[in-house]
């Protein structure tokens, strides 16, 4: 048996692994994040450091980078990890005079709940009870860490938690049309098309309606074509096409814990 010092804060077979271990299934968790956070009511938070809206896509990889710090680090590492992301958050609230509120922190861990879920499914295959509750456990272990209140204790419990933060909780709001103004000025007006197409795909119903967004994506006849071209290992030529020139390294690093 591990020592406490040496153990994992996820096991080597979780499926949490599997999950945050492949550059697809990443980049449709952030996706589908970009465009709920988006009509979420404490975006004007990111909007006060500014970070967001100058660098989506910086910030995305800012973002991955602290969780393959957690999911993939021993629990000491991890805890580490955790409480850096607290205390950054700690530090824009002293800088503003007022806090976030609990519920803005729940509806980020249940963005990376419900996205992790919904884009290992896109692309892999339909995951069992016990396996969307191991998803949940390890987030429901960093929201625990953060010190985040009434949260759920498992998976049931918070089906419909999530579904009353979506009613509650967002927005459609100037923030909302700015930030997909500037997704598409980052990512250029073909690339951006592909980004909501994506989004169609993982998004809960209510956050498709709020946005106006259709039920069909033009993405969908096309993933079977993209799964064969995974296979054939020939995926990373559609990535270049479809990826800024400057992060093509850092999305190649996605994949370097993937099997």
């Amino acid at each position: 048996m591990e020592s406490q010092s040496t153990s994992l804060f996820v096991a080597k077979d979780s499926i949490v692994r599997k999950i945050w271990g492949n550059a697809d299934t990443i980049l449709f968790i952030f996706a589908g994040a970009a465009a709920e956070f988006a009509l979420n009511k404490a975006v004007h938070w990111l909007y006060f450091t500014g970070k967001l809206p100058s660098d989506p896509l910086g910030r995305l990889f800012s973002t991955v980078s602290y969780a393959r710090k957690i999911i993939f680090a021993p629990t000491a590492e991890a805890n580490k990890a955790i409480d850096t992301i607290r205390n950054i958050h700690v530090a824009v609230e002293a800088a503003r005079g007022a806090a976030i509120p609990d519920w803005a922190y729940r509806d980020v861990l249940f963005m990376l709940i419900h996205y992790s879920i919904a884009s290992y499914e896109l692309f892999e295959r339909k995951l069992t009870n016990d396996e969307k509750e191991e998803v949940y456990n390890v987030f429901y272990r960093v929201g625990l860490r953060m010190g985040l209140k009434d949260l759920p204790p498992d998976y049931l419990t918070w089906l419909p938690a999530r579904d009353a933060h979506l009613e509650a909780n967002l927005e459609k709001s100037p923030y909302t049309l700015d930030l997909f103004k500037q997704y598409k000025k980052h990512l250029g007006a073909l690339r951006f098309r592909v980004l909501i197409e994506g989004q169609k795909l993982v998004i809960p119903d209510r956050v498709k309606q709020m946005l106006d967004f259709s039920d069909f994506s033009l993405l969908t006849p096309v993933l079977p074509v993209y799964k064969v071209t995974k296979l054939m290992k020939m995926d990373w030529m559609l990535k270049n096409l479809l990826l800024p020139s400057e992060y093509k390294e850092e999305i190649r690093g996605l994949d370097k814990f993937g099997s």
